[in-house]
């Protein structure tokens, strides 16, 4: 069974600084993140921001491609997460024709904002993703932006004052 999910934000693992994609059921109960690439952050945050370009940028060339070729998008569909890793497909029709294509979640996301494409994940996918707390891991986060920033402080040396010139 498949829930379908949205993208509600983009983040940075404090720890090793690699963007994260937060997808969230439609009553937003359940959350689950995906750690991406840079690129695939930045083609997801500058759709998100409604930001254009004077050329078009990989995802929107897919796009473009799949308008000029009549083929739609009708789904992504997260449906496997094995090593820490995600697995999903992109289901494209055009005409009478169906399409399953092979994905990282990054790229699928990134063409399905750029189509008003729905989001899904699999039911198994949110379980073995540990059933992300919403509320807690957004305070669990600040609290380990805290500590680190506690941690980087109290390591300070006297002498790295001054050392940047403002």
């Amino acid at each position: 069974m498949f829930v379908r999910m949205k993208i509600t934000g983009l983040t940075i693992d404090p720890i090793t600084s690699t963007p994260i994609v937060i997808l969230k059921d439609m009553e937003e109960k359940r959350a689950i993140p995906i750690w991406i690439g840079l690129f695939e952050a930045s083609a997801i945050a500058t759709q998100l921001e409604k930001i254009t370009f004077s050329r078009p940028m990989t995802h929107d060339l897919i796009k473009d491609i799949l308008k000029t070729l009549e083929v739609e998008v009708t789904r992504v569909e997260i449906h496997d997460l094995r090593n820490n890793t995600f697995f999903a497909n992109m289901r494209l029709r055009g005409g009478e024709r169906e399409f399953v294509v092979d994905a990282r979640p990054s790229d699928a996301i990134a063409v399905a904002i750029r189509t008003d494409s729905p989001i899904y994940v699999a039911e198994t996918v949110i379980q073995k993703s540990r059933h992300v707390d919403i509320g807690a891991n957004v305070e669990d986060m600040e609290k380990l932006k805290e500590e680190k920033l506690k941690e980087f402080l109290e390591n300070l040396s006297p002498e790295a004052f001054g050392k940047y010139k403002m």
